[in-house]
């Protein structure tokens, strides 16, 4: 396959593409924690405990300018915040279930056990 250009990125593959949207330490906690519906913000940080207040806002940042979630602002006192998943992200949830279980499949062959 050929090598393609994308927001001044080289990619060599469409799952190098595919993971630079889901991939990394933390996208995928966030994901899946929103997967039955609207979270707000401090919910989200105790679903993921070991997640900083400044990763958890540069990753909830950076899924909502891949267009990946949505955050919306209520005007009220105090403010709140939601954030939903969106057509897009998923769509990604069977992969990441399926990259789940295939871990947990290797950590079973590796003899590790949650």
């Amino acid at each position: 396959m050929k090598d393609f250009i994308y927001r001044s990125r080289v990619y060599y593959s469409p799952v190098e593409f595919a993971m630079a949207f889901i991939g990394g330490t933390w996208k995928m906690p966030v994901l899946l924690s929103l997967r039955n519906g609207p979270v707000r913000y401090g919910d989200l940080k105790n679903a993921i405990p070991h997640i900083s207040h400044k990763m958890l806002n540069t990753q909830l940042r950076e899924l909502e300018e891949k267009g990946m979630l949505t955050r919306h602002i209520y005007v009220e006192k105090p403010p709140r915040v939601e954030y939903r998943l969106t057509e897009r992200a998923e769509r990604a949830l069977p992969v990441i279930d399926a990259i789940g279980r295939y871990g947990m499949e290797l950590m079973g062959e590796e003899g590790i056990e949650l």
